[in-house]
């Protein structure tokens, strides 16, 4: 018999479910993504570090683990929750079960829930603090009260460079505020020479090894933690060397404070695998993968230095900006889409012929 396990909400909402995963206790900031397929591109996302993954598809684990399709080395989340988890997966490349991933790698699981209420309180309400426990809680306490994500870029960050397809044609620096592995591969599928870059790298250096273009990365936290450290005046001086940039998610929101435009938290942000993003350039809506609590306030955009480039359809908040002072854009969502659909691939090869024509 499962051991019983309960959520509690900072609203001091209670629920009673069952543990799996790693058995024990966490706190973290409580969310919720709407994808159906691509748990273990979620689970393995560090854009979640800091916060409890709730999946609002009914049924995770079915097609089992399967390492290749990991977006990092292990998961950045505290905890995770699901309505119900599969003990018997089907998938011929499966290599293991979703609870014995969880639990070696520390990750404390709640099943058995109602995740639709849990995402309807998240939705009215706005994104919380929780606490998974496997003591039956009288309340609110105050680590619940006082959790704050701290440290996020500089804790998921590599701490070394390292290049990838070092004898590609184009030579992409790239920098790490808790990188997506698909991004890497899109640019390398494309002929590029990628080296990672700490987040906190000085510009001279990067500059110094004279790359075609400079890509921005995704990650996790408040951006405007960043607002007052060198990671922005660092950018400022690469978008100064008026190469090609090329800024994804994290990225997008670092270009707009460099740029001095400001940012805003959503009240429950966008994660999933399908949310609409119209191209203002084109009229055309695509279909995109998001996590982000985040975005560009859409007034703030100073119009004589950029363009507002991409909006949601759903809530008209900002994903995305094309800058006029230099070959610079930025989306909000994810065109790696690792998983979700493949709609914006193609901005790759725009930030492809960007750098071929400042060559």
């Amino acid at each position: 018999m499962a051991e019983k396990a309960y959520l509690v909400l900072a609203d001091g909402t209670i629920f009673e479910g069952y543990s799996f995963g790693a058995v024990g206790e966490v706190v973290g900031e409580t969310v919720f993504t709407t994808g159906m397929t691509g748990y273990l591109e979620t689970l393995t996302d560090k854009s979640y570090y800091g916060q409890i993954i709730t999946q609002t598809f009914p049924l995770i684990g079915n097609y089992g683990v399967i390492p290749a399709d990991f977006e990092s080395s292990e998961p950045a989340a505290k905890g995770y929750i699901v309505k119900q988890w599969c003990q018997d997966p089907s998938n011929f490349r499966s290599e293991g079960v979703l609870d014995v991933f969880l639990r070696e790698h520390n990750v404390i699981g709640l099943y058995g829930i109602d995740t639709r209420r849990l995402t309807k309180i998240i939705r009215e309400s706005g994104v919380m603090n929780g606490k998974i426990t496997n003591v039956k809680p009288t309340g609110v306490t105050d680590d619940i009260t006082n959790y704050v994500i701290r440290d996020a870029v500089k804790t998921c960050s590599t701490s070394s460079e390292y290049t990838v397809n070092a004898g590609g044609k184009y030579k992409v620096a790239l920098l790490d505020y808790g990188i997506k592995e698909n991004i890497i591969r899109e640019l390398v599928k494309r002929g590029a020479a990628v080296t990672v870059y700490p987040f906190d790298t000085k510009a001279e250096h990067i500059l110094r090894a004279k790359p075609n273009g400079i890509m921005l990365s995704n990650g996790p936290g408040d951006p405007r933690d960043a607002e007052n450290l060198p990671i922005i005046e660092n950018l400022r001086e690469m978008i100064a060397a008026k190469i090609p940039i090329f800024g994804i998610c994290f990225g997008n929101q670092l270009l707009a404070l460099a740029h001095g435009f400001k940012i805003e938290k959503l009240k429950y942000g966008h994660r999933g695998a399908n949310q609409p993003a119209k191209d203002l350039t084109s009229g055309k809506t695509f279909i995109t993968s998001q996590n982000h609590g985040y975005a560009v306030v859409s007034s703030s955009i100073d119009k004589s230095i950029a363009d507002e480039w991409f909006v949601n359809v759903n809530d008209n908040t900002n994903e995305g900006v094309i800058y006029k002072n230099a070959p610079i854009c930025s989306v909000q969502f994810h065109p790696e889409a690792c998983g979700g659909p493949h709609d914006t691939s193609w901005l790759f090869d725009r930030f492809i012929a960007n750098m071929e024509v400042a060559k």
